[in-house]
């Protein structure tokens, strides 16, 4: 859903919490916090923006421009980075704006499409990192079945945004902006009218429904198999550890592969807690009474708090693959040697490709199957802020 999006319970607390006077008339103050409250959030944010957009940019330059980088595993990386990329341009601004005023300042086109693009983003990251973990499942637990292809990865992760577009539709064609009659916003003695993106169901129950259908669809279910997959290739791997302890090629093949599934299982606990805290607060805005306290403080510091931390996984992905797989390492060296040629260079034509020579196959520090790393990726109402995702050696 749209960041600044409102439930019922929402606008009538907003409303209900301004100050009133004789004439019924509502008046709200245009900034949300103090200055320097404001200034926090305000750094907070554009931190995570930095990150995530210069981040994912250089994991997608990566990739694209590296063919030997073209793995199954990395296309599913790139389309992680792609997603993270659109929360990061699309999520992070308006989360930070809807934090720091009152109402909504744009238009509808930006209600919807927002709202549009943000749940598309995250629902695609959670069902990318479904897909690496069942690609992760078949390729150690059933090593002779016939391996997932590049061109079969496209087609997967196409279909994962038409699904990803299917789920969020219902959302989007609710959202609307409203005008609230007889309330104002205050700045330098001046009235404003105050607008909100509003998220208009035929009635209360249908929203109820949706946040539990898209709960267990985008949160639920993915975490169940994504826990149950690792949980078999853990067993798997426990089980070919003790019968080749005798072939020291073979336990060291098997100890990397180890390593990358231990990364495996903390991603799926960062996945877990970073979303956790941002669905708890969704789900207790739709389906407890909260008095006008409570939904103040909801959505001035809590619901920021835990959009930051959602958005904050995002942008340390990047930083994740560089320190724990040596061809994103060597590649985001080298994005940054070019840009720095690029800029000391005032004639000629500088070769931007990164052709960063081939990884030491002896001392092979990436995915133990040639498959490349290994991914796993403002006001009450808001469904979606972010995702997680981890890069493995």
């Amino acid at each position: 859903m749209e960041i600044a999006s409102l439930n019922e319970t929402a606008v009538n607390s907003t409303m209900d919490s301004a100050t009133m006077d004789r004439a019924n008339r509502t008046y709200m103050p245009y900034y949300l916090h103090s200055t320097g409250m404001s200034v926090i959030y305000i750094l907070c944010y554009m931190a995570v923006l930095l990150l995530c957009v210069g981040g994912n940019v250089l994991v997608s330059l990566v990739v694209l421009r590296n063919r030997n980088m073209r793995s199954v595993t990395n296309l599913f990386i790139l389309n992680l980075a792609i997603s993270d990329l659109l929360i990061g341009v699309f999520c992070i601004p308006t989360t930070l704006i809807d934090s720091l005023i009152s109402g909504w300042p744009f238009g509808q086109i930006t209600c919807t499409m927002s709202n549009l693009v943000q749940g598309m983003s995250v629902s695609a990251s959670v069902f990318t990192l479904v897909a690496i973990a069942v690609d992760r499942f078949t390729g150690i637990v059933y090593p002779f079945r016939h391996r997932m292809r590049p061109v079969t990865a496209l087609v997967t992760i196409l279909f994962i945004w038409v699904l990803a577009f299917a789920i969020i539709c219902p959302s989007a064609a609710t959202l609307t902006i409203i005008h609230l009659e007889d309330t104002y916003l205050v700045q330098d003695n001046q009235t404003y009218p105050v607008f909100v993106c509003f998220e208009k169901w035929p009635q209360p129950e249908m929203r109820r429904v949706y946040t539990m259908v898209i709960f267990v669809h985008v949160y639920l279910a993915p975490l169940g198999v994504i826990s149950i997959m690792y949980g078999c290739i853990v067993a798997k791997l426990s089980v070919n550890l003790r019968q080749v302890r005798l072939a020291e090629v073979r336990r060291a093949h098997s100890q990397r592969r180890v390593k990358v599934i231990n990364m495996l299982i903390m991603v799926a606990v960062l996945f877990m807690v970073s979303w956790l805290p941002l669905w708890t607060l969704m789900l207790l805005t739709d389906y407890r009474d909260l008095d006008t306290q409570q939904i103040d403080f909801l959505s001035s510091y809590l619901f920021p708090v835990a959009h930051w931390l959602a958005f904050f996984n995002s942008g340390i992905n990047p930083i994740i693959y560089g320190f724990f797989n040596e061809n994103f390492r060597r590649g985001f060296q080298a994005a940054v040697a070019c840009r720095a040629c690029s800029q000391k260079t005032t004639t000629g034509v500088v070769n931007t490709r990164f052709n960063f020579p081939p990884p030491n196959r002896s001392n092979k520090s990436t995915d133990c199957d040639d498959n490349g790393p290994v991914a796993m990726n403002g006001a009450p109402g808001s469904r979606f802020k972010l995702l997680c995702m981890v890069c493995f050696p």
